[in-house]
């Protein structure tokens, strides 16, 4: 299999996995930390649907290709009770995921990465993909707050 990843990359969401902070992810984005899974608020956004999350493995793997389908299983089981979340924290008539792999697939950070966002009627999301925006992380607190309160509620106990 081909990596794109470069021999020295940093990978920003192993970061995050470790509890690094940077400019654009930070632990205060975490919504939920898994034993095996990641999930945080998004720093870019598109008009209409602010607050979409990116669920990660913890493992850094570079994308579908590469991932052991258990983990995979996980990864999509964390990004099901994002999406429920998603819609109660936001009322949303809907929720989309996209995945993207290898540079074609516009694949632009080099670890597996699901996003989830919230949809509204009309919200013209994949119309708009230029129109996204960086937003700094006191916009994006309120929505980690809401999102992280739903999901401690929803999680099973151990």
């Amino acid at each position: 299999m081909h990596s794109h990843e470069p021999a020295d990359y940093d990978c920003p969401f192993c970061r995050v996995v470790r509890g690094d902070e940077g400019r654009w992810n930070v632990q205060a984005d975490v919504v939920w930390r898994g034993e095996r899974t990641t999930a945080f608020v998004s720093p870019e956004w598109w008009p209409g649907n602010a607050g979409h999350v990116i669920v990660i493995p913890n493992e850094h793997v570079e994308n579908l290709y590469g991932i052991d389908d258990d983990l995979l299983g996980e990864v999509y089981a964390t990004v099901k009770r994002v999406a429920i979340a998603l819609r109660e924290c936001h009322s949303c008539a809907g929720t989309s995921t996209r995945q993207h792999n290898e540079p074609a697939g516009y694949q632009d950070v080099w670890h597996l990465h699901v996003h989830v966002f919230p949809r509204f009627e009309g919200d013209g999301l994949y119309a708009r993909h230029n129109e996204a925006r960086w937003v700094e992380r006191d916009e994006r607190a309120a929505h980690a707050e809401r999102l992280r309160a739903v999901l401690a509620a929803s999680r099973p106990s151990l």
